[in-house]
């Protein structure tokens, strides 16, 4: 705490210096500093935007450090920053410098202005030997300017060419010394240096058609380069001499040929800026206006003088060229080339007839050259001295062709071996034995051969194909198809054996529950040709995709069959997969058993009672064992005595297996009802109840009436009804009785005990 307290009046000892420098700056006279060197001191370089640090000597650190700046033609110092190490101030004016700080007893400018460019004075205040010294450090501060984007300025945009043009390279701003460069670009070309012209201007003096295009130039300067957008120079000239190309056709003295019924292409181009227009003329008449004049089907009335006239509208000057066409015709196409081979030799043969007058053809190899002949040439060889990949050409040379015209055969030999596959027609009434060996030049010849090396027909090109008539006898025998090239000593063959079909089943035995999903499959193994899988039902019917119930999934070698919504009546039995082809079938079962869920317990009706109205009734059951039960389906019909009793419909399904009880609605009270339930175990459905009809709710509902034989004694005991008084909710109808015998009573809790009377009577 004291060096801080020390620092901090030191600090505020040493402002009043500071706030002398103020004084000096405001009276106008330059600051003096006994024993400030005579020489400018350090020299900094800066850029503009960039940043410095201007270090205050190398000694140890100073109590106070005060920086001033002294622009370049004044001698007045302007503070600047002061700090003691541990606070600074920086001058609210030395914004103009950029942005200043102070790190230790360094000066940082960053983001530098033209205005920091002068010299810098630090003064600093440091102890030796328990005195105070004071030192001068004197920084010459130099901004550089980065030179801006230069623009080309020309003199003339479109010039006529022969007068003279000026181009200069344009730079608002930028440190001296700024040096330039020129460059050129083609409008289809790329960018050139002009080496020779240095300087902010180019002179072109006279202009020439070959000045069009792009002038970019550049300037730099020790901080930066920069470089100028393209000025596009439109140098106008021409037209000059048209030129007359004709296509296709071949010179020939005093003009052109070319060939009849062809298309002929007569164009016209004269070096122009901007282009010419173009016309022309056949004997003298005008045919057509364009620089292209096209003969779609030449004949002898096209042969004639052809003259293109240029014109130019710009300068209103105009020229022209004549030639000669003669129509002449080539033979038809181009050169035909094939080979023919042997097994030790090939023979070349070139054609190509007709054609006036006729063409002269030449093979062409690394052999060297055979004789040449008119329409037709051939040119035979030993297969020994010949090598995979020779090239032959045959050249047709032809007065009416530019160029000869040609065709070639590249000698080589077939990849690796035949490839042998066999499938059968459709219906399997034929095998059809295939043999190919792709590529080679010539290509190679195949034949088959039968299991004794008897050949099965002649040979022929790649792919070779032989028909079998099927049938059972065909298994096991086995097919060679051989292969024979030129080029490749031995010969290749491969070969392949018919089979009959060859499956198996992942089970022979299937169970499942009435109403589940089976999958049987099946896989082939083996046979060629390659055989057909299906299903065969229990009763020996195919199963296609449509069968319903029935879902076919093929997947490679393999046939899955999904047997849905699996019923005994329909899906058990035995099936059967079969694989067949061209030579033989064969087939594995499978049993399917359908198992049905048991029976669920018997149901009898313990409750049948009326409700409101007769609009609905209150069914109690009971069922005589538990267990197998997954719901309860309830029916009933409009009971009419005698045969005119309705059919029986469902009145509720879906119950869970855990309900005893069901209130049953939407009745006619004028119909009477009968009713019956059974119990279901998934699909399986237990027996029928007894049917009831239900009966009203008065007090006769609830008692259960015993008849003695012998003494007529009818014994009336309300036990149920002593139970329906305490559970009211369990009989949601008994407002039906109190209606009947009175004031509807009071609602009570039904766990409060309810006292009965019970009166029985007793008839002698």
């Amino acid at each position: 705490m004291l060096g801080q307290r020390t620092q901090r009046g030191l600090f505020g000892l040493l402002l009043p210096t500071h706030l002398c420098l103020l004084h000096l700056k405001a009276s106008g006279q330059p600051c003096s500093v006994p024993g400030a060197p005579a020489e400018e001191g350090v020299s900094i370089l800066g850029t503009r935007g960039g940043s410095v640090e201007l270090a205050c000597g190398s000694d140890p650190a100073p109590l106070v450090v005060f920086w001033s700046f002294i622009p370049l033609g004044s001698r007045v110092p302007e503070p600047v920053a002061v700090t003691n190490g541990a606070l600074s101030k920086v001058e609210a004016g030395a914004g103009a410098l950029g942005a200043v700080s102070v790190r230790n007893s360094s000066l940082l400018l960053s983001e530098l202005q033209d205005g920091a460019c002068g010299h810098f004075l630090c003064q600093a205040l440091h102890t030796v030997g328990g005195q105070l010294h004071t030192s001068y450090s004197y920084l010459l501060l130099v901004v550089l300017v980065p030179v801006s984007k230069p623009q080309v300025q020309l003199s003339d945009l479109s010039p006529m060419e022969g007068t003279a043009v000026v181009a200069v390279c344009a730079v608002r701003e930028g440190t001296e010394p700024v040096t330039f460069t020129w460059q050129y670009q083609a409008p289809q070309g790329p960018a050139e240096a002009l080496l020779e012209v240095a300087g902010p201007q180019l002179q072109l003096n006279p202009v020439k058609r070959t000045h069009l295009g792009w002038y970019m130039c550049s300037a730099h300067n020790s901080v930066n380069r920069l470089s100028s957008d393209g000025v596009f120079l439109d140098v106008i000239y021409g037209p000059d001499e048209p030129a007359i190309t004709v296509e296709p056709a071949a010179t020939t003295q005093g003009g052109f040929w070319v060939r009849e019924k062809e298309e002929v292409s007569l164009s016209c181009m004269a070096a122009s800026n901007p282009p010419s227009h173009y016309a022309w003329l056949h004997d003298h008449t005008q045919v057509h206006a364009g620089p292209t004049y096209i003969i779609t089907s030449a004949g002898c009335v096209h042969t004639g003088l052809y003259t293109c006239l240029a014109y130019s509208s710009h300068r209103d000057t105009h020229t022209q060229t004549s030639v000669q066409l003669t129509v002449y015709y080539p033979p038809e196409g181009q050169p035909s080339c094939m080979v023919l081979p042997t097994f030790t030799a090939i023979s070349l043969v070139c054609t190509w007839p007709g054609g006036l007058p006729a063409a002269q053809l030449q093979w062409e190899g690394s052999q060297g050259s055979s004789p040449s002949a008119p329409s037709n040439v051939s040119w035979s060889h030993t297969a020994t001295q010949l090598s995979n990949g020779s090239v032959f050409t045959c050249v047709g040379r032809h007065p009416t062709l530019a160029v000869p015209t040609h065709c070639s055969i590249t000698l080589w030999e077939p990849w690796q071996s035949p490839a042998c596959w066999t499938e059968a027609t459709r219906g399997g009434q034929f095998i059809m034995l295939s043999c190919e060996w792709p590529g080679g030049e010539p290509p190679a010849m195949l034949r088959w051969l039968n299991g004794q090396q008897q050949p099965l027909g002649s040979s022929s090109p790649s792919p070779a194909i032989h028909l079998l008539k099927a049938h059972g006898g065909l298994a096991g025998r086995e097919f060679t198809c051989r292969g024979s090239h030129p080029l490749r000593i031995p010969e290749r063959h491969c070969s392949l054996q018919l089979d009959a079909p060859r499956l198996a089943v992942e089970e022979t035995q299937v169970e499942v529950l009435q109403g589940g999903e089976a999958w049987l499959g099946c896989v082939l193994l083996g046979g060629t040709p390659v055989a057909q899988l299906l299903w065969l039902g229990p009763q020996q019917q195919q199963v296609e995709a449509k069968t319903p119930g029935f879902v076919l999934h093929p997947e490679g070698a393999q046939l899955h069959l999904l047997i849905q919504d699996a019923d005994p009546s329909r899906h058990r039995g035995t099936y059967q997969c079969v694989a067949r082809n061209a030579v033989g079938s064969t087939s594995q079962s499978v049993l399917v058993e359908v198992r049905r869920y048991p029976a669920p317990p018997n149901v009898t009706i313990s409750r049948l009672i009326y409700g409101r109205h007769r609009g609905e009734v209150w069914l109690q059951w009971a069922i005589d064992h538990p267990g197998n039960l997954t719901g309860f389906v309830v029916q009933r019909r409009a009971s009419v005595p005698g045969p005119g009793a309705g059919a029986w419909e469902t009145a509720a399904s879906d119950i869970e297996p855990e309900s005893r009880s069901q209130w049953l609605g939407g009745l006619d009270p004028e119909v009477l009802y009968a009713f019956r339930i059974w119990a279901l175990n998934h699909r399986t459905a237990g027996h029928p109840s007894e049917v009831k009809i239900p009966v009203d709710p008065p007090f006769g509902t609830y008692p259960a009436v015993l008849g003695a034989a012998g003494t007529g004694m009818v014994v009336a005991f309300l036990l149920v009804f002593q139970y329906a008084a305490r559970r009211p909710r369990r009989f949601p109808r008994t407002e039906t009785l109190a209606t009947t015998l009175g004031p509807e009573p009071t609602h009570e809790s039904t766990d409060a005990p309810v006292h009965v009377t019970i009166t029985v009577t007793a008839a002698p």
